[in-house]
């Protein structure tokens, strides 16, 4: 095992949901080194083709994991070890996100506190609402509406049923 690679444990646990060779297109390299180059090439950010050779062909592992991020294959496989490993209680899903990890857009500073000043070309329901938040503007509206309903409801249940 080299520095950052699977240790035995780890590969014996993920060898059960890699993918098998579907006969077509040849034999696959064996997984082990291709996932560890992709491993390396995640750690270290560097260029595909200055991965160390005892990865194989760096284009290879390029191959692989663009393939595998492509049809879905490295999301199933993240599932799966997690799903296993949550059942085995090996899992802590405890996370926290630091502050320097998580920016704010350059244009989130400043922004307004207070809701906007309501147009005045809406009459008189402008006045009758005003110094209301929108959102109680919308309820009162609503109830409105609601009880507009319920009076045109009463008004139809009294009159007689037209027969036609």
């Amino acid at each position: 095992m080299t520095r950052g690679g699977l240790t035995a444990a780890e590969w014996e646990r993920l060898r059960p949901f890699l993918p098998v060779s579907n006969g077509r297109c040849g034999r696959w390299r064996d997984h082990r080194p291709v996932i560890d180059g992709i491993l390396h090439w995640v750690r270290t950010g560097g260029q595909w083709r200055d991965l160390p050779e005892r990865f194989g062909p760096w284009k290879t592992v390029y191959e692989r994991h663009r393939l595998w991020s492509a049809d879905g294959t490295r999301e199933r496989l993240l599932r799966q070890v997690q799903a296993a490993a949550d059942a085995a209680g090996e899992t802590d899903w405890d996370s926290a996100v630091g502050s320097t990890i998580v920016r704010a857009h350059q244009h989130a500073a400043g922004a307004r506190s207070d809701p906007p000043p309501a147009p005045a070309s809406k009459g008189a329901e402008a006045a009758e609402h005003q110094g209301e938040t929108p959102w109680q503007s919308l309820l009162a509206r609503l109830a409105e509406v609601v009880q507009e309903v319920r009076d045109w409801a009463a008004r139809g249940a009294g009159s007689p049923a037209n027969s036609t």
